[in-house]
């Protein structure tokens, strides 16, 4: 029997590819299901499945994130409603990317797709590369829509120092120290800003690698930076981004 955990955030979708896995192959045990970063991660931590299949927008955060929390050694099977993730999805275990609303066909062919990677690693990189190929090149951000007041315009990516959520809002700040309301998500950038340039340090900010003047040590585990222009409250790496965030550093 090959173990299967399915993260996903929304009950019926999930319970719908339950019931197709169990209809599609009777070798596939769903062991867990789960609707969160956190969650997956909580799990993860003690056990290990054969196949995950990993919903990439969940409540908490991009499914994303659980691969810098947590060793995963299993393939990954991942379920979204958006393409633009494609590429980053095949860094993280991929072996298959479903688009929703998926139907039964599909997910065999994934299941399919599955067991022959367990025997023939040549034909399921060929497979992979195919796959890649199918989606559109991932094209970055180059230019943000603001407001203020009653006016509008729009900034050029790079003239932006950093991003943070405030209230309902997500705002950005120039390195000419002006700051703007933005119609963007804290998602939405993380997935269409140049990740070589920008960095997601939590929930709230968004750094430009230009922007930042110092680290400097906070805590055993966490850093906090100086920016400049500088913000109005303390930037910290948290302890379970510093090992992604040194990575970043150095690229």
């Amino acid at each position: 029997m090959e173990r299967v955990l399915i993260v996903e955030d929304e009950p019926l979708a999930a319970q719908k590819l339950q019931m197709l896995l169990q209809l599609i192959d009777v070798r596939l045990q769903v062991v867990g299901v789960v609707g969160s970063v956190a969650e997956a991660v909580q799990w993860l931590a003690t056990d290990s499945p054969d196949l995950l299949f990993l919903d990439i927008n969940l409540s908490d955060a991009l499914s994303f994130r659980i691969f810098e929390q947590v060793q995963v050694t299993a393939p990954v099977i991942f379920i979204t409603a958006y393409d633009q993730y494609a590429i980053k999805a095949f860094k993280h275990n991929g072996i298959d990317y479903i688009l929703k609303p998926f139907d039964e066909e599909e997910l065999r062919n994934s299941v399919n797709r599955f067991f022959g990677s367990k025997s023939n690693t040549t034909a399921l990189q060929r497979s992979l590369e195919q796959l890649l190929h199918s989606f559109r090149p991932l094209s970055y951000k180059k230019r943000l829509f603001v407001t203020f007041g009653d006016k509008s315009k729009t900034i050029p990516v790079e003239e932006v120092a950093f991003f943070y959520a405030f209230e309902k809002g997500v705002f950005l700040t120039t390195f000419a120290n002006q700051t703007y309301l933005t119609d963007e998500t804290m998602e939405g950038l993380e997935t269409t800003l140049d990740g070589s340039k920008f960095f997601r340090l939590n929930r709230k900010f968004i750094v430009n690698i230009h922007a930042i003047a110092e680290i400097e040590k906070y805590s055993n585990r966490q850093l906090r930076l100086q920016c400049k222009p500088a913000p109005k409250f303390d930037i910290v790496v948290p302890a379970e981004k510093m090992t992604s965030f040194k990575d970043w550093l150095g690229r």
